[in-house]
């Protein structure tokens, strides 16, 4: 049989037998088919969509919460959640809450709320309220909900201190969930700087990068970062000690990011167009940067991705044994800290509900980077 073999040039996009949708496909980038992959993790992408929205949330806490973070209510000390009702005596009103009977047991020395369904407060969208600093910059009363005039909004009850615990809690979020984004960024530069070292050198480099790794592990990480915590001074600014349990956290989680990198780098550096770059001349930091980084950069963000959840356990643990952030900042860790008495939990135990959130952000990050990872695998 006659073989024909043409001397034409070879182009891809004149072959006749691929349609469309493969052309679509075989053409596509690694980042678009990251997506497509990506799309098919329902559970991922729920996940993503449900962190997003709480990012969102942080840049407008103020308007979002009922009131202002420092607002006391001195008579509605250890309120109890309020609830939000639609009729009342069989016609409908519309969102609304009772007004709120108060009463003190002395012989329990408890205090005792319950419902006045002969008062009504009316619940109002996108209304004036508690007057705040928006960013600390601008001056503002408009909140998404409040109550009419001498009712109150408890949705989660109240503390010590009679300060709403939703409003705190909202308030909490753009802390809790951005130190784990600066611990992350900060521990990411330090395990690619350090891991590529070690993978693109080897040999000594390599061993004392792994000797300082092991030495790390070692250690029980929850008292580690009580000791390192605890270094902190008490003089120090909230902001300064905001940064400083940043940096503890990123200090200590580093390590499994740079053995990644590192043996990834191992086996990537005796591919033939890193050889072909160093026979060009090309410096280590731009071989690694621009030839190797970008190869398993997906799996690299994945990764990171995983380590948020750390960070944000670490800040609570640290902020609930009183050692990492401290008031006047408030973060869901340091909500928490009021539950440390079994008593108080036992009497008012809306004041554990911090944990919630805590509890939803892990799993949603541990859904979210389970997507990524199984996104950027090539193997699945």
């Amino acid at each position: 049989m006659e073989h024909f073999v043409s001397s034409e040039p070879f182009d891809p996009y004149s072959i006749e037998a691929l349609t469309p949708e493969q052309e679509h496909y075989y053409m596509a980038s690694q980042w678009k088919l990251m997506w497509w992959k990506f799309r098919r993790h329902r559970v991922a992408v729920i996940s993503g969509a449900f962190l997003l929205v709480l990012y969102a949330s942080i840049l407008i806490c103020e308007f979002l919460a009922p009131y202002d973070l420092h607002t006391r209510h001195v008579d509605f000390i250890y309120a109890p959640p309020q609830s939000v009702h639609l009729f009342d005596k069989g016609s409908l009103v519309g969102p609304f809450v009772y007004g709120t009977n108060y009463r003190l047991d002395m012989q329990n020395l408890q205090r005792n709320y319950s419902e006045n369904t002969e008062k009504i407060y009316r619940i109002g969208l996108f209304c004036s309220g508690d007057t705040y600093d928006f960013w600390g910059q601008l001056k503002g009363d408009l909140h998404l909900m409040c109550v009419e005039e001498g009712g109150t909004l408890f949705l989660l009850g109240t503390d010590r201190l009679g300060r709403d615990i939703l409003s705190r809690m909202i308030y909490g979020a753009r802390i809790s969930l951005t130190i784990g984004l600066f611990g992350v960024a900060f521990s990411f530069v330090l395990g690619m700087t350090i891991g590529g070292l070690a993978g693109y050198y080897g040999g000594m480099v390599d061993m004392v990068v792994q000797r300082m790794i092991e030495i790390l592990q070692s250690f029980p990480q929850i008292p580690l970062w009580m000791a390192l915590s605890a270094v902190l001074p008490v003089t120090w600014s909230p902001l300064l000690i905001y940064f400083g349990i940043t940096v503890i956290l990123a200090i200590l989680d580093w390590t499994g990011l740079a053995r990644a990198v590192r043996s990834k780098l191992l086996s990537l550096r005796e591919e033939d167009y890193c050889m072909a770059a160093q026979l060009m001349g090309a410096k280590p930091s731009r071989i690694i940067g621009r030839h190797l980084m970008p190869g398993f950069m997906s799996h690299l963000i994945a990764t990171a991705t995983l380590a948020i959840p750390t960070m944000i356990l670490g800040e609570t643990a640290l902020s609930f044994l009183g050692l990492g952030l401290r008031p006047p900042m408030t973060s869901w860790g340091v909500l928490l800290n009021e539950a440390q008495n079994i008593s108080v939990v036992a009497l008012y135990p809306w004041l554990i509900l911090p944990v919630v959130p805590v509890v939803l952000v892990i799993l949603a990050f541990s859904f979210f980077g389970d997507g990524l990872r199984d996104a950027a695998d090539p193997y699945k």
